[in-house]
């Protein structure tokens, strides 16, 4: 991929580990999902690359079996984020001087899940960085850990398995398997997309709240 340096170039890391690329990917796609650090890593292209590299043997384990580990690897990743932010975020945000850590972070995160709920989780796991980072606040915001894990279960099936079978049946097709940088450049800017989504949203209800609130008003004046 041309866009990126070549140590995060999915094809040049997963062929350069050999025998070990499987043990490579599980290890990245933990640390994407549960360390801070790991938000600069290439989740969504590593997965179809690792299954195109299925489909033409590159990687010799099932698809079956490498779709369970990155989907266990995504999950357990999510576990320790969220408990690292539950454990650290108190600490962090306690600080009233902290220009990155500030308890109001803490109440957005806490009004980001009530108003999107399940959606959010399932859905951030297709966004880069976001995915890395809201396991975390999910922490920090203590948002029901039960219910966290069990969408986080959901999302990571759908992301990990979905992205790695996809790229195993679309690495079967000439077209793809010879334009392999054009597919995850486009994969790039398809994770993108629920954020546009929901930027349009926001601001349209932002439209919504002065017209409803002239309304309100203007039925108040006519009552009296």
């Amino acid at each position: 991929m041309s866009f990126l340096p070549s140590w995060l170039d999915p094809e040049v890391i997963l062929r350069g580990m050999g025998g070990w690329a499987l043990a490579v990917l599980c290890l990245i796609i933990f640390a994407e999902c549960g360390l801070l650090v790991g938000f600069f890593l290439p989740g969504d292209s590593l997965l179809f690359v690792a299954g195109l590299f299925v489909a033409t043997g590159a990687i010799a384990t099932p698809l079956w079996l490498v779709c369970v580990l990155v989907t266990v690897c995504a999950f357990v990743g999510n576990v320790c984020g969220y408990w690292i932010g539950a454990k650290a975020g108190p600490a962090l945000f306690s600080k009233p001087n902290s220009k990155l850590f500030k308890k109001e972070y803490v109440d957005k995160t806490h009004e980001f899940f009530d108003k999107y709920g399940a959606r959010a989780i399932v859905m951030a796991r297709f966004v880069p960085i976001v995915r890395t980072f809201i396991t975390a606040m999910a922490g920090v915001g203590r948002m029901d850990a039960k219910k966290y894990f069990t969408y986080s279960a959901i999302g990571g099936v759908a992301w990990a398995a979905g992205l790695t079978v996809l790229g195993y049946f679309l690495g079967e097709i000439p077209f793809v398997e010879k334009n392999i940088e054009a597919m995850l450049i486009l994969i790039v800017l398809l994770s993108v997309v629920p954020i546009i989504i929901e930027v349009i949203k926001a601001r349209r209800e932002k439209k919504r709240l002065p017209e409803a609130s002239a309304d309100a008003a203007t039925e108040i004046i006519e009552r009296i």
